[in-house]
């Protein structure tokens, strides 16, 4: 059962990462328009220097994925690489490919971000990602909580690199560019935040279990995390406890296998905005 379930989602991946780089190659690179993180940051190295983009946008990839290897983890990591090779090899193939759009810029643009949100959905839901930026902003938050035992969102890192692009296009590129640009990532954001709930902010994972001690340990061992336990009763089940942990979206799978490891164990998981101390 597992086994077919991770089969699924490398092939929601795959498909994921297909309309990604059909959106960019097709609809928005045409339409003056490029996308966002550390393929915006490749598509900009193509535009200056000329070179081949495919090849520019798996080179900024390339770092990212080896820290992520480090600092996230080998299963992150292989989906990781994975939605990246396709999205570059999908841009190298829709390169090729007549395709014109015969509509406004602003509408091609918006149309073209919802394409990209879409595909992007498909790889965050099933345990992928391929953006740079989104692995720097899961280790830099990583570190903080590891040093300072706080949870932290993902927004503030990935809104920071994000203008730091955009201001990268208005100076090198055009001013054109940088609003469609920015277009594209509301847009894309906006369908990515409807079907991931908010991926970027902090997940609370509350498990109600009759075997506290051993999921307590899994989770030290495997996030380096530690729990709230409360006392519990249930109606059939009798006492048990509960626990609640905060994690990030992209520590959640690790999180479920922890969970699946120990029987009789329920689970849900919430999206938090902010945590107040």
């Amino acid at each position: 059962m597992k086994k077919h379930k991770d089969t699924l989602s490398y092939l929601f991946i795959i498909l994921g990462a297909i309309m990604a780089s059909f959106s960019v190659a097709l609809i928005l690179l045409p339409n003056d328009a490029i996308d966002y993180g550390t393929a915006g940051v490749g598509i900009i190295i193509n535009k200056i220097t000329g070179f081949q983009l495919s090849l520019c946008v798996i080179a900024t990839f390339i770092p990212f994925i080896i820290a992520g290897y480090v600092f996230i983890g080998k299963s992150f990591t292989l989906k990781a690489l994975v939605g990246s090779v396709v999205y570059t090899l999908g841009l190298e193939f829709f390169e090729e490919i007549p395709f014109e759009l015969n509509t406004e810029h602003f509408l091609a643009v918006a149309f073209g971000g919802a394409i990209l949100g879409a595909g992007l959905s498909l790889i965050i839901r099933n345990g992928g990602c391929i953006d740079g930026s989104e692995i720097l902003a899961n280790i830099i938050v990583k570190k903080l909580s590891d040093k300072t035992g706080r949870n932290y969102s993902m927004t503030p890192v990935l809104l920071v690199f994000n203008v730091c692009v955009y201001l990268a296009v208005f100076i090198l590129i055009d001013s054109t560019a940088a609003l469609m640009s920015l277009l594209v990532y509301v847009v894309a954001t906006s369908v990515i935040d409807h079907f991931t709930d908010h991926f970027e902010s902090i997940k609370q994972v509350t498990i109600i279990t009759q075997d506290p001690d051993g999921i307590i340990q899994d989770i030290k061992e495997r996030l380096n995390k530690t729990c709230t336990i409360m006392d519990s009763r249930g109606a059939i089940a009798g006492n048990n406890n509960t626990l609640i942990c905060y994690v990030s979206y992209f520590e959640l799978p690790v999180m479920k296998e922890i969970i699946s490891r120990h029987s009789g164990s329920f689970s849900t998981v919430s999206t938090i905005d902010e945590i107040l101390r």
